[in-house]
């Protein structure tokens, strides 16, 4: 138990940033979640963001602009085509043109000026180093690289260094060595909802047309490894998906 203390939350509304939310939570943590409306086509993460983080009583849950369309350079944010179908082995050639450059560096940036305006020494973020697709900002290292960076660059980790002690702020990235099975079965256990999270790439309209609630596409690298995960975990996969 943690008495309390303050952590901000990158929750993007996906199945691992809602877990990282509900293990914070767990451990005793008043929640800060941050939301970020990039210009990402998948933007109806944000309304599902909103909501988990009502379900989940947090404190304050800020969403804040940046709109990285202005650099482009990924299927997310910019007029290119995200992947669709691949197996296992195409997944983990290279980095994909999913990835968003600087996404995580820019994220965290964010979640460290509300973590020293808002009182909190910890930061969480639901990156994976298993079952992930290939981004090279989802690596322990850069996490490792980041807290350090978190500790040279704020006023309270100066003084903590004139002082000679560690650096106040901790960078906390409990998923980095789970399975995508090992996560959800991690989140069932702690009562996350995984209906009410959203992971896909290239949201496709409801049974009902543009008008209804979208579905995952099912296509996509982030619904594959969604289904990979429920299916390895033994339990029943609560996404709507169009195929």
């Amino acid at each position: 138990m943690v008495n309390g203390e303050t952590a901000v939350v990158l929750l993007s509304g996906g199945l691992d940033s809602t877990t990282v939310l509900a293990i914070a939570r767990d451990k005793g943590y008043r929640l800060l979640a941050l939301s970020f409306r990039y210009g990402q086509r998948h933007s109806v993460e944000l309304d599902v963001a909103a909501r988990i983080a009502r379900q989940m009583g947090v404190a304050r849950h800020a969403v804040a602009d940046i709109d990285l369309t202005v650099y482009g350079g990924s299927a997310l944010t910019a007029d290119i085509d995200v992947p669709k179908d691949r197996d296992a082995d195409a997944m983990a050639d290279g980095i994909p043109v999913t990835y968003v450059p600087a996404r995580n560096t820019i994220f965290l940036a964010h979640a460290l000026a509300l973590a020293e305006t808002g009182g909190a020494r910890n930061i969480f973020i639901g990156v994976n180093a298993l079952d992930y697709s290939g981004y090279p900002d989802c690596r322990p290292a850069f996490i490792k690289a980041f807290q350090r960076l978190a500790n040279l660059a704020t006023k309270e980790g100066v003084e903590a260094m004139a002082r000679g002690t560690d650096g106040p702020f901790h960078v906390q990235a409990p998923l980095m060595d789970m399975t995508k099975a090992e996560i959800i079965r991690h989140g069932m256990a702690l009562g996350v909802d995984y209906a009410q999270t959203w992971s896909c790439y290239d949201p496709h309209p409801g049974a009902g047309g543009a008008a209804d609630a979208p579905v995952h596409c099912g296509r996509c690298d982030s619904c594959q490894l969604r289904k990979k995960g429920f299916a390895e975990a033994g339990v029943d996969d609560p996404t709507a998906y169009a195929v």
